[in-house]
C-alpha cells in the first residue's frame, strides 16, 4: 500500500512539472561578461532540485567515508559480544550436559571476550570443580574475584558449594554467614547454611534454622522435624555429663517435641544414667502417653545400677503400678509384659516376675525377657533353668 502511494505522489509530481513548463513563461538568466546564460524557470528548478540531492548525496557519502573506521570497530565489537554470548550459551548447555571439559572450554572464550568476564569465570569454575581439579577452579575464582563486587553473591554461593561437597562445612559456613552479613538472607543460602552447620556440629544453629525455615515453609515438614530431632538429642547428649545442664536443656525443649519418642528416649536414658529417675519415669510416662512406641516401653524398665535396693525396690514398684494399668488397654503387648516382668524383679516380687516374663514369651519369643529368665533362675538357684534361657536368648541373637 505504501508503494502505490509513492508510486501515484511521483506520478503526480510529474504531471504537475509538465503542466507547470506548458503554462510557465518565466525564465532565469546569468550574466557573466562577456558571457549570458539564459534558462527557462522550469528548468532551472528541476537543475536546482538535482544539484541540492547530489551534494546531498555527496556529503553523506564523505560522512560514512569519514565514520567508516568507527563503524568497523562497532561491528568488530558487536561480533566479538554476540560470539561471547554465543560461547556462554554453549557453555551453560555443555555444563547441563555434563561435559564439563567443554564446557569450561566455552567459558574461556566467553572470558576473553565477553561483556561478562566474572559470571564465565564462575561457570569455568564450576565446570573445573566438577572434573576434580581443585587447583584450576580456584584459579577461575581468582579471576572471578577480580570481577568487581556485582558478583559478590554468586561467588559467595559457589564458594559454599564447593565447600559442602568437599565436606568442608567450616569454610562452608563462614561463606554463607559473610554473605547473610552483607545482604538479606535468601531462602536458598539459609538452607545451604542449615547443611553446614549440622555438618559442623553446631546444633543450637540447626535447631534456630530448621524452626525458621519451617516457619516459611522452605523444607518439608517431616525434614524440619528430622532435623529438629537430630538436634535435641545431640544437645541432650553433650549436657549429658552435668545433671544441672541436662535438666536445664529438658526444660529449654518445647514441650510438643518433648514428646518426640527418639528426644524422649535419649533423654530417659541420659537421666536414668545420672541417677534421675523420677525425671526418666515422668518423661517416659508423658510421651508413651502421647505416643505408644516400643522403644520407649523397653526403657521404661532400666534403672541405674548404682541405686540403693531400698531406692531401687520404691521406684520399681512405682513404675510397676503404672504398667499394671497400661496394661488394661495393652494385654498383649509382649514387651510391656516383659518390662513388668523385669521391674517386679527389681523389687524382689520374684513369683510375679516370673509370670509376667513367661506371659511375654507366650506372645512373641524375645531374647531380652529369655536373658531376664536366666537371671531370675540364677538367683533362685535353677542352674539348669537358667541355663535353658541363656542358650536360648544365644540362638536368638
Amino acid at each position: 500500500m505504501r508503494v502505490l502511494f509513492w508510486l501515484l505522489a511521483v506520478f503526480a509530481a510529474a504531471v504537475a512539472l509538465v503542466i507547470l513548463g506548458r503554462v510557465g513563461a518565466g525564465y532565469v538568466m546569468f550574466v557573466y561578461p562577456p558571457y549570458r546564460v539564459e534558462l527557462s524557470l522550469l528548468f532551472f528548478v528541476v537543475a536546482s532540485l538535482a544539484g541540492f540531492l547530489l551534494l546531498y548525496a555527496a556529503m553523506r557519502l564523505l560522512g560514512h567515508a569519514v565514520s567508516l573506521p568507527t563503524y568497523v570497530r562497532a561491528y568488530r565489537s558487536r561480533r566479538r559480544r554476540e560470539r561471547a554470548h554465543a560461547a556462554l550459551a554453549a557453555a551453560l548447555q555443555a555444563y547441563y550436559e555434563g561435559r564439563y571439559a567443554r564446557a569450561e572450554k566455552e567459558a574461556a572464550a566467553a572470558f576473553e571476550a565477553g561483556p561478562t568476564p566474572g559470571l564465565a569465570a564462575l561457570l569455568a569454575a564450576r565446570a573445573a570443580h566438577q572434573m576434580r581439579d581443585f587447583e584450576r577452579r580456584d584459579r577461575w575464582l581468582e579471576r572471578a574475584d577480580e570481577a568487581g563486587e556485582g558478583l559478590q553473591t554468586a561467588r559467595l554461593v559457589s564458594r559454599a558449594e564447593f565447600a559442602l561437597e568437599e565436606r568442608d562445612f567450616a569454610a562452608a559456613r563462614d561463606a554463607l554467614r559473610d554473605l547473610h552479613e552483607a545482604g538479606p538472607k535468601h531462602i536458598a543460602t539459609t538452607r545451604m547454611l542449615l547443611r553446614a552447620e549440622r555438618g559442623a556440629g553446631a546444633w543450637d544453629e540447626v535447631l534456630r534454622l530448621a524452626t525458621q525455615l519451617a516457619k516459611r515453609d522452605a523444607i518439608s515438614p517431616a525434614l524440619a522435624e528430622e532435623y529438629k530431632v537430630q538436634a535435641n538429642v545431640e544437645l541432650l547428649r553433650r549436657s549429658a555429663s552435668d545433671p544441672g545442664a541436662f535438666e536445664r536443656r529438658w526444660r529449654g525443649i518445647p514441650a510438643p517435641d518433648q514428646l518426640q519418642p527418639r528426644v524422649a528416649a535419649a533423654a530417659a536414658r541420659h537421666a536414668t544414667a545420672l541417677g534421675k529417675t523420677g525425671l526418666a519415669r515422668d518423661i517416659l510416662e508423658k510421651a508413651l502417653a502421647a505416643e505408644w512406641t516400643p522403644q520407649l516401653v523397653a526403657l521404661y524398665g532400666d534403672l541405674p545400677p548404682h541405686l540403693e535396693p531400698a531406692e531401687r525396690a520404691a521406684e520399681a514398684r512405682a513404675r510397676f503400678e503404672r504398667g499394671e494399668r497400661w496394661l488394661l488397654e495393652h494385654e498383649r503387648d509382649a514387651q510391656l509384659l516383659a518390662v513388668l516382668g523385669r521391674l517386679c524383679a527389681h523389687a524382689e516380687l520374684w513369683g510375679k516376675a516370673r509370670s509376667f516374663l513367661e506371659a511375654s514369651l507366650s506372645f512373641e519369643e524375645g531374647r531380652g525377657a529369655h536373658l531376664d529368665l536366666a537371671r531370675l533362675a540364677e538367683r533362685l538357684g535353677q542352674a539348669a533353668e537358667a541355663e535353658r534361657h541363656y542358650r536360648r536368648a544365644a540362638e536368638l541373637t
